[in-house]
């Protein structure tokens, strides 16, 4: 017979995860009331994943039953010190308790005992015959009561990911077994629950002392043969507050509860009290979820829309303010069939599958007349689309997809449905919901099916305006909606239909250059290793370095010996062949990715259409995708060799490159207002021996070496990151604290940077974001984290996003000044790539001339900034010759 399965929950934890997962969408995530329900919506979707996962047959949700427990009883101070809890967050846990109700769950707490302590007793008292037990948390305090039946899974990213703990997990991760835990916990403290260990003792040690003395009373027992130490002093003045953390950090497992395992059976959702609850907080989606026969208010809350299916157009359908949205089914609009199209408003909506209309003059007069302002979805994939059919679009005055990510840029999603819900609309499905996903995606059977998605997407996109709209001006962000942002698509739109020549040719030739070069490599590694063996088996290649050629195990696997890129890194001057397979592995990914890779996306016209997503990275800066033309290698030969590839339209043209010179470093300077490192880039000074001088104390330019000069490199983009002593060290190869002199150092000869820092890790604190120079905000929900390397990491993000986020929208600005400025003069040049700060055109040899004055100048005069942008040009013909 099949095991029972108990599922037990952290109540407390999963909550305030919930609540710091969507802490960035804090204040869409409310219900007419008032009422903040983030946590809620989270905690919701946590649950319902978990549910559906495990399929438990017992389930409890447990909580703390208040702040004082009994450990506080021998130790004051158990959590002192943690962060006032947020308002928003106190206001949503009594809605919890009907959440758990609704979804079928029971729920419980003890006077003076935390949810630990039931969760504890509960899990060993289920009898490990009849049931599994799996036990769901945000903290890793609960990993001690792994066993051969309880399973801990703790959330590691937001309330998505999971970490399972088992004994062997334990093992493999520490070294330890479950129960040592708690003797880590003893000696090393816990900073979240202020559980203090001994001085300077940390976890690394505490795995250490255990491995050999096994619990802490083991460490005591053996005190006084240990070596003299700092650590051996503290230990002995230390051993109460030890024997006292340990006992902190113990689970009670037999706390005095008054419910059994047996009472705790799970059936299912209870919809007399999860309809009302969706209701209150305006969970209308999750609603719509439930089946309609069980849920009456379903079709009362889902509204009836109105459209027409067309197969003919009259002239009064078409006016000005319509939204339209062209249908494919699969990503790439390139490539990607349209099957159907719709336009209108809420009062009067138009659907067909019938593409002849493309062709009438009555649609393609209403495309191209820029004063009949249009909204659609995404206006860069609407454009390539109509393309395809010969079509101009023109006029376009709103773009859910852009308006949504610049409000909060975690809304990359490209499914309108999605978008929707995050802004309070639920009246349109999810593309899945629909069309399928994967092999069985496809048109539904039937059609009406279709024509109705398209018309709620009209309606949606309809309903959208205002509500985004609104947020964009309150968020002072309508300028770079409307002055950069969608000028641009437009201008990425072109990019993309007109897309770059390449030729095939040369990258036949270099398929075999290379393979002819890997096979070189290949015999080289088999003669220094004595024996040929599969060079691509991570397996093989262990055996070899490990153990036949005795190199150092640095790092070791499930499955045996790492050979990660990392480990092999750090075995270089051990033996010249880790140098050859680094080498054999960058050549095979250049070859498979990007030779072999490329010759799969080219294009009938002999041309590669990359597309360029604009609505992916947190700091605005553009991705590249089918193919990712922005991550050809450069560093290696052969992967700047792939560039050769890439030429102008025919012989009487030529390709132009430029791109801005340490815009980032310039960025710095302006935002910072650190007068040492404006003062360099005014005077034209080369910025890294400038750096170099003042850092290394090197009185003449001249005098400053390669070696300086790199460090100084290093150090210089290292700042613009929020780089740490341990990142820099690992860089240059030199020693943490050589590293953190370098950073001191820094900071004392360029005061400004250091309170530009400083004062832009306050403001996210307080705001909860930042901004770049235009107003492009990213949310920071770790900024405030307890926890020091998650905190630290938002830290560093704060300082980075408004100098990269800044130089990205510097380059976007030239680049539209660049296309009006060559549509002005008439010019046959074009712009095809961006890649980074780097802009590619291709245009006539005779017209390079003035196209590099057009573009230095645009690129330099973008912007004003407290110091000057400079951009550095190149001409060939091909792009490895124009760069």
């Amino acid at each position: 017979m099949a095991k029972n399965k108990l599922l037990l929950i952290d109540g407390n934890s999963i909550a305030f995860r919930g609540f710091f997962a969507l802490y960035q969408s804090l204040e869409r995530f409310k219900n007419q009331s008032g009422l903040h329900t983030n946590a809620l919506y989270a905690v919701h979707n946590m649950l319902e994943n978990v549910l559906e996962r495990e399929k438990p047959t017992h389930v409890l949700v447990a909580f703390d039953a208040g702040k004082t427990t009994f450990r506080h009883s021998f130790y004051e101070d158990y959590k002192a010190g943690r962060a006032k809890t947020p308002s928003e967050f106190k206001e949503q846990m009594p809605y919890l308790r009907d959440l758990i109700e609704g979804l079928g769950m029971k729920h419980y707490e003890l006077e003076n005992y935390e949810a630990d302590d039931i969760i504890g007793t509960l899990a060993t008292q289920a009898d490990k015959e009849k049931f599994d037990v799996v036990v769901l948390s945000g903290d890793k305090d609960l990993t001690q009561l792994a066993s051969d039946n309880i399973r801990v899974d703790v959330t590691v990213k937001g309330v998505s990911e999971i970490e399972s703990y088992t004994p062997e997990h334990i093992m493999e991760k520490y070294g330890l077994v479950p129960n040592q835990i708690i003797d880590m916990k003893g000696l090393a403290g816990d900073q979240s629950d202020n559980i203090p260990g001994v001085t300077k003792i940390g976890e690394k040690t505490a795995i250490k002392l255990l491995k050999e003395y096994d619990t802490v009373e083991g460490v005591y027992e053996n005190i006084d043969s240990m070596k003299k130490s700092k650590m051996k002093e503290n230990l002995i003045n230390e051993k109460e507050i030890a024997l006292m953390s340990k006992k902190l950090a113990t689970i009670n497992i037999d706390a005095p509860i008054d419910i059994k395992v047996d009472e705790l059976g799970f059936d299912g959702k209870n919809l007399d009290v999860l309809v009302p609850f969706y209701k209150e907080m305006d969970f209308n989606s999750f609603l719509n979820k439930l089946d309609s026969s069980l849920v009456t208010a379903d079709n009362e809350d889902k509204k009836e829309i109105h459209y027409e299916v067309i197969d003919s157009l009259t002239k009064e359908m078409f006016q000005t303010d319509l939204s339209l949205y062209v249908e494919m089914l699969d990503e790439n609009y390139h490539t990607s069939e349209v099957v159907g199209f719709a336009f209108g408003n809420a009062e009067n909506c138009y659907v067909s599958t019938n593409l002849d209309l493309f062709e009438e003059p009555l649609f393609i007069e209403w495309l191209k007349n820029e004063d009949m302002t249009k909204k659609v979805f995404d206006t860069k994939r609407t454009e390539v689309a109509l393309n395809r059919f010969g079509l101009s679009l023109k006029g376009v005055k709103f773009d859910t997809l852009l308006a949504s990510y610049l409000i909060d840029s975690t809304n990359n999603s490209e499914d309108i449905a999605e978008i929707a819900q995050k802004f309070n609309y639920y009246d349109v499905d999810r593309d899945e919901a629909v069309y399928g996903k994967g092999a069985k995606k496809g048109l539904p059977e039937n059609e009406s099916e279709m024509f109705e998605h398209l018309a709620r997407k009209i309606h949606a996109i309809d309903f959208l305006y205002e509500p985004l709209m609104e947020e964009l001006e309150s968020k002072n962000q309508l300028d770079l909606f409307n002055e950069i942002e969608l000028p641009l698509a437009h201008i990425l739109g072109e990019m993309e239909i007109e897309g770059i020549t390449v030729n095939a040719s040369r990258l036949q030739e270099m398929k075999g250059e290379f393979a002819k070069r890997l096979n070189e490599i290949e015999q080289k590694v088999y003669e220094a290793a004595g024996e040929e063996f599969n060079l691509n088996s991570p397996k093989q290649l262990g055996v070899i370095l490990f153990e036949k050629m005795g190199l150092p195990v640095i790092k070791k696997t499930k499955t045996g010996y790492s050979t990660a890129v990392d480990v092999l890194e750090k075995l270089q001057g051990e033996n010249p062949i880790i140098d050859d397979i680094l080498t054999y592995r960058q050549i095979a990914k250049i070859q498979s990715t990007y030779v072999e890779g490329l010759l799969k996306v080219i294009f009938e016209d002999n041309k590669i259409h990359t597309r360029y997503v604009q609505t992916l990275t947190q700091t605005g800066r553009l991705s590249s995708v089918d193919p990712n033309l922005q991550n050809i290698p450069i560093r290696l030969e052969e992967g700047r060799k792939i560039r050769e590839a890439f030429v102008p339209r025919n012989a009487d043209w030529q390709l132009f490159s430029s791109d801005y010179s340490q815009i980032e470093l310039r960025v710095l300077a302006h935002i910072s207002d650190d007068e040492h490192l404006k003062a360099a880039f005014i005077e034209g000074q080369d910025i890294h021996a400038s750096t170099a001088m003042r850092v290394f104390g090197v009185e003449k330019e001249e005098d400053v070496d390669g070696n300086l000069r790199r460090q100084a490199k290093a150090v210089n983009f290292g700042i613009v990151y929020g780089i740490s002593d341990y990142g820099l060290s690992q860089n240059l190869g030199i020693s943490r604290q050589d590293a953190q002199t370098f950073i001191d150092t820094y900071f004392e000869k360029y005061p400004g940077v250091k309170d530009y820092m400083e004062q832009v890790v306050r403001e996210a604190k307080d705001k909860g974001y930042v901004e770049t120079l235009y107003h492009r905000r990213r949310y920071l929900p770790d900024i405030n984290a307890r926890n020091f390397n998650i905190r630290s990491f938002a830290e560093r993000t704060a300082i980075n996003t408004p100098i990269q986020g800044s130089a990205a929208d510097i380059l976007k600005i030239a680049m539209i000044q660049i296309d009006q400025k060559l549509k002005d003069e008439k010019m046959e040049a074009t712009m095809l790539l961006q890649v980074h700060d780097e802009l590619v055109f291709e245009a006539p040899k005779s017209e390079i001339p003035r196209l590099q004055q057009i573009v230095e100048e645009t690129m330099e005069n973008a912007v004003q900034l407290s110091v000057p942008l400079k951009a550095d040009s190149s001409v060939g013909n091909t792009w490895y010759e124009a760069k």
